[in-house]
């Protein structure tokens, strides 16, 4: 093909430009194509899925309201159709790291409806029948739209993939709890020994946490529903049809069977970023509970020979290039440094958000971003983790037992009896000759039914 086949000349307000002869996308796209190559990411495909029901919703409520002829407004719903399918994916191309508020991002996806509806019509790419602002983008603006669509594919996220996970890893656990209740071992505070406990227990408390992650991230879900389509530049409904709020909150609800609303006040919605904000902070809860957990599990894991090893985990690959049969806690630590990577991004958000100035937060596309990447790590770590990790996990029964008898702490249970001061120079002594307390209260002649009763664990726990 000659090099002049390769392009087609495109138009705007800055003047001609080159666009690839194959690209559905136009001028402005092409622009931010050369303006911004810095990461090589793109939006990922939950958020152009959202912006293709948005186009979807607006050309169906805008026909509905005699602004959009039929004609077009047609072949544009079904092009914003495509869009939110998957099927033009290839030709969204702006980086993440654009023009402030997601201006390149909308326009893109006006271009890609704009030119697939011409084609449509029965047009070619080079012809223009149907405009990208005037048509596609009728009574909207990036403003209004890009952190709607932010909202909606995040709460699609979360109910379809996140939310379900996290109840999965709570099932689970409270589920090994269950199973590892009759299991006393030793306690441990400061990493030393502590009283006696079941690891049922430590399950139980790591199942609940998890349990309350849930419900902050299911609370920040409710801030996600609100969508502010219809407030235009700055929420004042500039060049916005005065029905057109309602119905096309009513079409995107429809299409989606999510239940969105409209912002209690539509300048606190396009000043302000808050509902992602909160909804990363949920995230950031879980990440710090999943690295407890994770972090809890590995020690109570770590061995198998030398370490505390009450539990085992499964197999899933070898550990070591050099250490024959060594298994090591692969998904914990997986998992951990997901973690550490959601609590980066956290802060990402939180600085995005202090750019909210007067109207607006140009800083939109980051945040979309780095809330949706982190709902898609979590998303397919959790499972992971709950399938080849916690579902697996068994109790060593022997190890967890020899534990118990040999901690320190046992002398706790003889603080009533003894008294404080008594009780540590025993304690001490049984340190001091890497002796049992057991055994020093048999060589001081105080292990009597009554204080042998008192050190059973089972009374302990």
């Amino acid at each position: 093909m000659e090099m002049s086949n390769l392009y087609r000349k495109e138009n705007d307000t800055l003047g001609e430009i080159k666009v690839p002869a194959s690209a559905y996308y136009g001028s402005q796209t092409q622009r931010a194509v050369e303006n911004f190559q810095i990461s090589g990411i793109r939006l990922p495909r939950s958020f152009i899925k959202a912006q293709g029901i948005i186009k979807a919703a607006a050309a169906t409520v805008n026909m509905q309201l005699g602004k959009l002829p039929t004609d077009k407004g047609k072949v544009i719903v079904l092009a914003s159709e495509e869009v939110a399918q998957g099927r033009w994916d290839k030709h969204f191309v702006v980086d993440v790291y654009q023009a402030g508020a997601g201006t390149s991002q909308n326009m893109n996806v006006n271009e890609v409806i704009a030119h697939r509806a011409t084609e449509l019509l029965g047009g070619s790419l080079e012809d223009h029948l149907v405009h990208p602002n005037d048509d596609v983008n009728m009574c909207q603006s990036t403003n209004d739209t890009f952190p709607s669509a932010l909202n909606m594919a995040a709460a699609e996220n979360l109910v379809q993939r996140l939310l379900p996970a996290i109840q999965q890893l709570q099932q689970e656990l409270e589920k090994k709890a269950v199973e590892l209740m009759p299991i006393l071992k030793s306690g441990r505070t400061h990493l030393h020994d502590a009283v006696p406990i079941r690891l049922g227990q430590e399950f139980s408390g790591y199942a609940d946490t998890i349990k309350q992650s849930y419900q902050a991230i299911d609370s920040a879900l409710d801030s996600l529903y609100e969508i502010g389509l219809g407030g235009s530049a700055i929420g004042t409904k500039m060049n916005v049809h005065p029905e057109y709020p309602k119905k096309v909150l009513q079409e995107v609800c429809r299409r989606t069977n999510l239940p969105f609303r409209q912002p209690t006040n539509l300048f606190r919605f396009q000043q302000n970023t808050g509902a992602a904000i909160r909804t990363m902070l949920a995230l950031k809860e879980l990440a710090i509970h999943l690295i407890k957990i994770t972090s809890d599990l590995r020690l109570l894991s770590s061995g198998p020979r030398t370490g505390i090893a009450e539990i085992t985990l499964p197999s899933v690959q070898p550990g070591s290039t050099i250490m024959p049969g060594k298994v090591n806690p692969a998904i914990l630590e997986m998992t951990h440094m997901v973690c550490c990577q959601i609590i980066g991004y956290e802060t990402a958000i939180s600085t995005a958000g202090t750019g909210s100035q007067l109207e607006i937060n140009v800083f939109m596309p980051v945040i979309a971003h780095t809330l949706l990447h982190s709902i898609e790590l979590l998303s397919n770590t959790i499972p992971t983790l709950v399938v080849k990790c916690i579902s697996g996990i068994k109790a060593d029964e022997m190890m967890c037992e020899k534990s118990l008898e040999e901690s320190l702490a046992l002398v706790t249970a003889l603080s009533p009896k003894l008294g404080y001061d008594l009780s540590s120079q025993i304690g001490k002594q049984a340190d001091e000759q890497k002796k049992t307390i057991k055994q020093v209260l048999h060589e001081k002649g105080l292990l009597t039914p009554e204080i042998e009763q008192l050190l059973n664990p089972r009374s302990m726990v």
